[in-house]
């Protein structure tokens, strides 16, 4: 259902308002229980990953490249407006003229991805969405089970976490926390080793680690701390063993996005991945 659409207060417009406003996206988004893709081959991987798109925006350019997509849904309206009037609207050079507006589904609970996994990363108030991003792409194709977000972690599915992630957080498994205190206990409790990632005294070099868990294989939960502050004290008390990366040249520590590659690709073949199919509940579908 093409649209053409030439002025920037047009209502119909309204999802893609301000999109660079994170406080401003993050309340409409919640409320009105959507989110936003960006770039056609993220587009692509929403609709193909079960995501219902509530509308399209895009310059003319990109209807052939996007046709297949958009005859697989011809109910929803599709909003061509040139590039200087998207970039009006959403308040930057939108990437390559192509947006997507699509229905938020909470696909997989923390329960449930505890009981299925076998390898998790766990983030702790990781508040930049970008990190957020890389760090699902990382774990996912690393070949890491799920991701577990603490209440205060930005939104795997904001804009900008969704693009850095290359679309995978729209297929990999993730869930939020809601009992942080609670959490790592959890993870234990459910037969996991919680390593906490920290340069605090007496952590074990990750080389080390890798070579102990490949000896005695076990479930595995990694955690990940703030940008800046690392793992809250609580959390870092609650681990089973502390972790570091050993570091040269003057340097402590990594971004945590890349510490996070760098550790789930040294730990991935010393723990077996689950060999389950998730539902879109986070619960084993056998």
């Amino acid at each position: 259902m093409l649209i053409e659409i030439d002025a920037a207060d047009d209502p119909r417009l309204a999802d893609y308002v301000r999109l660079r406003e994170v406080s401003l996206r993050h309340s409409l988004e919640a409320e009105q229980g959507l989110f936003i893709a960006e770039g056609s081959k993220v587009i692509r991987r929403a609709v193909a990953a079960g995501y219902r798109p509530r509308s399209f925006l895009l310059a003319e350019r990109w209807l052939d490249e996007l046709a297949e997509v958009l005859a697989g849904c011809p109910e929803v309206p599709v909003y061509v407006v040139s590039e200087e009037l998207a970039e009006r609207v959403t308040g930057f050079h939108v990437h390559r003229g192509a947006l997507a507006s699509l229905e938020r589904q909470q696909r997989h609970t923390a329960p449930g991805l505890i009981a299925a996994s076998r390898r998790l990363v766990v983030a702790e108030d990781i508040v930049d969405h970008a990190n957020v991003g890389a760090i699902v792409r990382s774990a996912a194709g690393l070949g890491w089970d799920g991701l577990l977000l603490s209440p205060r972690s930005a939104d795997p599915l904001y804009r900008r976490s969704v693009k850095v992630s290359m679309g995978a957080v729209l297929s990999f498994p993730w869930a939020r926390l809601e009992d942080w205190a609670g959490a790592v206990p959890a993870l234990r409790e459910a037969g996991y080793v919680v390593a906490a990632l920290t340069l605090a005294p007496g952590s074990v070099s990750l080389p080390e680690f890798a070579a102990d868990l490949a000896a005695r294989p076990r479930r595995l939960a990694i955690l990940l701390g703030t940008e800046g502050h690392g793992l809250s004290d609580t959390w870092a008390a609650q681990a089973d063993v502390a972790v570091r990366i050993p570091m040269l040249g003057g340097i402590d520590s990594l971004n945590v996005a890349a510490a996070a590659a760098v550790t789930c690709y040294a730990l991935a073949e010393a723990v077996p991945p689950a060999e389950v199919a998730f539902g879109v509940t986070g619960q084993s579908a056998g």
